[in-house]
């Protein structure tokens, strides 16, 4: 076989190094049409990059031809802008999307109920057509319950129904959006707790939320401390009560993916955990308990921050109001948290220790006041994929696009490290958090669980839409 061979040629010649080529990172997502979380977080920076604001719609609707409260408001404070109307008579207090994205729910301090079509809200803030107001027949339900509302849900597994509540009130209002009504299909109510001189106390309701598994569970936390939770098939009473040994309020709850344990946040900066599993699946709904149930564990947040070597050597560390916890959709084990002065992080509820910090410069060193934010509850959301946690500012007009993903290359992260070898060179790139200037302040904001459009409702009760840049072809 060797005399067919042709012998090469012998050459003085160095052989020529052959420049090296990149990797193709596209071809294991070719093979298995997985994305690496890798090479996720790559791309996510270009993610965040891409938002921008696309569309503002002011709540300057109707109810029966007649300007609505928040309606009214609005106009009131704009006309006497020297002296605005309280804060508590304005802004949207929640915002929530329905499972798929269809619609989406918001309720105002001024007492409106609005349940959006989001396609019409995205279609209408195409900036080809300035001036466009949302298209008020494109409401599935706009009522104005005369109220404070600070919270609104959509119901997990039936997606007709949404609850709202307010801190001044005991009630859980249900409605079914496919009823034109200003009545509820359903209200609950609270259990009254006796004061220490006998009179009763009237307990407002500052979050809720539905299991994922039952339709007929709801459980919401109060300004005294405890969760209430519902069987609604038995009594309009709360079948059990969850405390935490402490009359501080609740701010928020959440509970995890199995509904297996709930987690709460409150006033004075502790964050608490509920085990409901106990000795049978069902065993934490069989009957009220008077004395309640207390959680499995309870954390100072300010002590796990002290626990960070570099940041306390940068700020003093003290007990904050939490505004808002969220358990992360693509890493359960990551529990966000929102705190009063500004800052935002991340507590892993498998190691209980806080893995990431995100500081924005206090208020006061821009000459800026928080005082009137006081009132408000900052209520950020999770984008659907890429571990990427969206929070209105609490002074400036914009929110914070924060790269929370669970790894030490996140800039996030407690032991940042640009980890440069894991990357091709070229296609590197730098990881960031991003501040994004928006045309009003914002208080709560809500993701598309598919495409990630953000909408945030504002102080002035405006929805606006952010996403990609429209583009015509």
């Amino acid at each position: 076989m060797e005399k067919y061979l042709a012998p090469s040629k012998p050459t003085t010649e160095e052989p020529k190094i052959k420049p090296r080529r990149r990797p193709w990172q596209r071809s294991v997502l070719e093979l298995n049409g997985k994305l690496d979380p890798k090479y996720r977080h790559n791309l996510s920076g270009l993610l965040m990059q891409s938002y921008s604001q696309i569309g503002a719609f002011p709540h300057f609707y109707h109810i029966d031809g007649k300007p609505c409260e928040t309606h009214m408001n609005g106009v009131n404070s704009i006309v006497n802008s020297g002296r605005q109307l309280p804060f508590r008579m304005q802004g949207i207090s929640a915002v929530d999307f329905d499972n798929k994205g269809i619609y989406l729910v918001s309720v105002t301090k001024s007492g409106c109920l609005t349940v959006h079509d989001f396609e019409a809200l995205y279609c209408h803030s195409n900036e080809s057509l300035p001036g466009l107001n949302e298209d008020e027949s494109k409401h599935l339900l706009h009522l104005s319950l005369r109220q404070e509302l600070d919270a609104v849900r959509w119901n997990l597994s039936n997606q007709d129904e949404v609850a709202c509540t307010s801190v001044k009130s005991n009630e859980v209002m249900i409605f079914d959006v496919g009823l034109i009504s200003s009545k509820p299909v359903e209200v609950l109510r609270t259990r009254r707790t006796l004061s220490v001189l006998g009179s009763e106390v009237s307990k407002g309701i500052s979050d809720i939320a539905f299991t994922a598994t039952d339709d007929s569970r709801l459980i919401a936390s109060d300004t005294n401390g405890v969760v209430n939770i519902w069987d609604r098939r038995k009594s309009v009473l709360p079948c059990l009560e969850l405390i935490t040994g402490s009359r501080s309020t609740l701010n928020t709850i959440q509970p995890n993916v199995e509904n297996q344990t709930i987690f709460g946040a409150s006033k004075d900066g502790t964050i608490y955990m509920w085990d409901l599993r106990g000795g049978r699946t069902s065993a934490a709904f069989q009957c009220h308990n008077e004395a309640g149930h207390p959680p499995l564990l309870s954390l100072k947040l300010a002590t796990m921050l002290a626990k960070i070597g570099s940041l306390k050597a940068q700020s003093d560390i003290v007990p904050n109001e939490i505004h808002s916890i969220n358990l992360d959709p693509s890493c359960p084990y990551q529990l966000a948290f929102h705190l009063d002065d500004g800052w935002s992080g991340v507590l892993d509820i498998y190691n209980l220790r806080v893995t990431h910090v995100h500081c924005p410069p206090p208020a006061w060193l821009n000459g800026a006041s928080i005082s009137a934010d006081l009132l408000y509850l900052r209520k950020p959301s999770w984008l659907p994929t890429s571990s990427i946690y969206v929070v209105g500012s609490s002074f400036d007009s914009g929110i914070h696009i924060l790269d929370f993903y669970p790894d030490t290359s996140s800039p996030s992260h407690v032991d940042y490290k640009e980890d440069l070898q894991s990357l091709p060179e070229m296609n590197y790139q730098r990881k960031e958090n991003i501040f994004l200037p928006l045309s009003e302040g914002v208080t709560a904001c809500a993701t598309h669980p598919l495409n990630g459009t953000i909408i945030a409702g504002t102080k002035n009760s405006s929805l606006l839409v952010v996403s990609q840049p429209h583009q015509s072809f």
